[in-house]
This record gives structure tokens, sequence and C-alpha cells, in this order.
């Protein structure tokens, strides 16, 4: 194999796998399938599209090897291939946000309009879980929790938070985490929270975020 030819395969085959991230769908479909596998109806729904273009954007992922399937009764479900494509997805998303300013201040002004752009990174929040002074608010969906969460973290889903407040208090600061920084379901939890008088901060990161760094996880399924 000559030098040059050795090299156009290597490349190609990189811009096909940069190629098949290349699209606003497929890396929101990367972002929740790090929460756990769905099937294709349940990412249409979240992603607000038909099942037939999420079929097509999961083909794609699948053929580059970032997604895998697997039946389960009548259903076929997703998941992301391994956590070295959480990686990619979550080294290209760290990138953007440091590099592209249109994305950092998007999220400035976001988290201002709601009064819930004060947060806490991993390795803060690590230090009051040894000082015993947190009180950690998973607020992702049931499902999403049970396949994996922080360990010692409380589940209240965002959808049930409203009628559920008066289960917290504010002996503790409470940290909300979801599924990342581009997730909304914290900064609404701290905006509720903060309304009730109870000290809040949502977690910069997501749960994937914290799970392969290989902090204590905690699966119920």
């Amino acid at each position: 194999m000559e030098k040059q030819e050795f090299k156009s395969r290597i490349y190609n085959e990189l811009s096909a796998l940069t190629k098949a991230m290349s699209n606003p769908f497929r890396l929101q479909i990367i972002d929740l399938l790090a929460q756990g596998s769905r099937t294709v109806e349940e990412i249409a729904g979240q992603l607000s599209i038909s099942i037939a273009n999420t079929s097509q954007h999961l083909q794609v992922l699948k053929s580059a090897n970032l997604v895998t399937v697997y039946k389960q009764g009548h259903y076929a479900h997703y998941r992301v291939a391994s956590d070295e494509v959480v990686r990619s997805w979550h080294s290209l998303r760290d990138l953007g946000i440091n590099r592209l300013a249109e994305i950092d201040r998007t999220l400035r002004q976001f988290r201002e309009e709601r009064e819930s752009f004060e947060s806490i990174s991993i390795d803060e929040l690590l230090q009051k879980i040894e000082q015993g002074n947190v009180m950690i608010l998973d607020v992702r969906p049931q499902k999403e929790f049970a396949a994996g969460h922080i360990t010692g973290a409380r589940s209240i889903p965002i959808d049930q938070l409203a009628q559920r407040l008066a289960e917290l208090s504010g002996e503790k600061e409470t940290v909300v985490y979801c599924r990342g920084p581009f997730c909304v379901f914290a900064d609404d939890a701290v905006q509720m929270l903060t309304q009730r008088g109870i000290p809040s901060r949502r977690l910069e990161e997501g749960f994937p975020d914290w799970k392969i760094r290989n902090l204590p996880v905690t699966a119920l399924i």
C-alpha cells in the first residue's frame, strides 16, 4: 500500500465519523442516549421529530459505529456504542462552549433570564459531599434515574417538582443536576427552589460527565 493511499483511507474514515456527528439532531440523540437506552419512538418524542427521520439519523450513527441496537420484545432499543462516544461528544461540547462565543453567550443569557446562572462544578460537589452539607437532586425522568444516577441523589422528576416542593427543606444547600450543560431541567428546578427559599445551584455538568469520571454511581435496573 502506498503512503498516500494509506493516509487517504484513514482520513476518509475519520471524515465519515465526523460527518455522522455533523447534524444537530444526531448530536442530541447521542446526548440523550448517554442517559440510557431508548426506543426509536422515545427518541422521536424527545426530539419532536418524526419516527422516520429519527430512524434515518439512527442508521447514520449506527453505520459509523457510534450507537448499537438490541431487541427487547417488539421494540428496538438504541444505546451509545461505548463511553468513548460520550467522551467525544463531551469534548466537542466543551470545545464549543470554550471557543464559540455564541454558545457561551446563549447559555449566559438563558440562565440570567431565569436567575439560575450560579452553578457548581463536579469537583466542588465532591468537596461538599465529603463535608456532608449538601442534598443532591436528580430532576431527570424516572427511567433515566433508574438506569443510573449519582450515588446518594434523590429523584424528583422536573414534571413532579412543583407538586413535591414540600418534601424539600433548606437545611442543606441543594445541588440539582440533569443531563448536562444544555439540559434545562436543572435551570427550571433551581428557579422553583429559589422562589421557595431553598438555597440551590445547578451542577455545571450532567450525570454522564459524572459517570465517565468513574465516580460513585447507582443503578436500579
